[in-house]
Parts: C-alpha cells; sequence; structure tokens
C-alpha cells in the first residue's frame, strides 16, 4: 500500500527550531573502472536548522528497510521537543511506503512530500547531494569499500569541520549546540 502526503514544507527551509524540519533523500554513487555500473546508495537525514546530517544509511540497494533505518535513528535520537518534528522528502517508493509512514506517526511527526517531478520542492538536499559530490567525488574509487569509508568521512567533515557563513562561521553541529545552550 502506498500513499501521497501533501507538501507542508512549500520550500520554506528555513527554521529557527532545531529539529523541527528534517528532510531525506536517496542519491547513486557510483566506483569501479570505467564501464562498470557498479554503485552503493546514501540516505541521509538532514536538519534544516543547522543542516546537520543526523543519521545515514549506505546500502547497494535503495530498499524501504535501507531508508527507514537512518530515518528511525534520526527520530529516536530527537530530545522532547515541544513541538513537532516534520520529515520532508520526493516522492519516491520508500516515502510512500506504509513502513516509512507508520514510523512518522509513531513518532509524532508530520510527513511532507514534494510535488511530482519538483525537484527545487526538496533542493536543501538535492544541494547537499550537490556539494558532497563535487568535494569529494573528484577522486576516482576503484571499490565499495574505499568508496563508502570517504563517504562516511566526508559526511563527518561536514557536521563537525566545514563552516558555513550561514551558521555564522561555524559547522552544522557546532552551531545547533549553541544554540541549544542559548535557549536553555
Amino acid at each position: 500500500m502506498v500513499g501521497f502526503a501533501p507538501n507542508r514544507l512549500k520550500r520554506r527551509f528555513k527554521t529557527d527550531r532545531p529539529y523541527q524540519k528534517l528532510v531525506a533523500d536517496v542519491s547513486e554513487f557510483r566506483y569501479g573502472s570505467m564501464g562498470t555500473n557498479e554503485r552503493v546508495y546514501l540516505e541521509p537525514v538532514l536538519n534544516l536548522f543547522s543542516g546537520e546530517i543526523l543519521a545515514f544509511n549506505i546500502s547497494e540497494h535503495p530498499t524501504v528497510e535501507f531508508a527507514i533505518k537512518p530515518l528511525k535513528e534520526a527520530l529516536e535520537g530527537l530530545p522532547a521537543l515541544n513541538y513537532r518534528t516534520t520529515v520532508h522528502t520526493d516522492q519516491g517508493f520508500q516515502y510512500q511506503h506504509r513502513q516509512w509512514r507508520t514510523l512518522l506517526k509513531e513518532h509524532h511527526a508530520f510527513q511532507s512530500m514534494s510535488r511530482k517531478a519538483t525537484c527545487l520542492d526538496n533542493a536543501v538536499m538535492e544541494s547537499f547531494f550537490h556539494i558532497m559530490k563535487a568535494e569529494m567525488m573528484d577522486e576516482h574509487f576503484e571499490n565499495k569499500t574505499s568508496l563508502i569509508q570517504a563517504m562516511k568521512d566526508w559526511i563527518d567533515f561536514y557536521n563537525n569541520r566545514r563552516i558555513k557563513t550561514k551558521l555564522n562561521g561555524k559547522p552544522p553541529v557546532k552551531y545547533r549546540e549553541l544554540a541549544v545552550q542559548k535557549a536553555a
């Protein structure tokens, strides 16, 4: 059973509340020698407040279970909030699946989906993938192990050391930590 959700985000990507708006998507990364079709898939869950990747999964197959793993990890890692979280995705089959929708309901999170064939509705995730691929894919990866390790290392760099002007020169994790301390 599949289903579509309304577009609750409507390209309003800014928020002044940590964990209020999360976005997720799948992207393909290729490796191996020329002419081979070897690939892995990345599914990150990104916090729109800070741009931090809260959880991610890497697999050879973009299944429903593959997509649910980082969503579950992200939702279970959220602190107690006095507002509901919205999770926004495109209309991929993983996000229409009953298991995805059930997990969101269990965590009292709203589901939001991009309109059909409208990649700008999930522009923040698309931008994240573009930056990641531009910064790390200039190197050729001969095997899956080296590509996966490079992906993990880059996400750690992105979260903890890559500064962003719009975050007052802080990396995403530091920006969130400072904002939470300030609010306490």
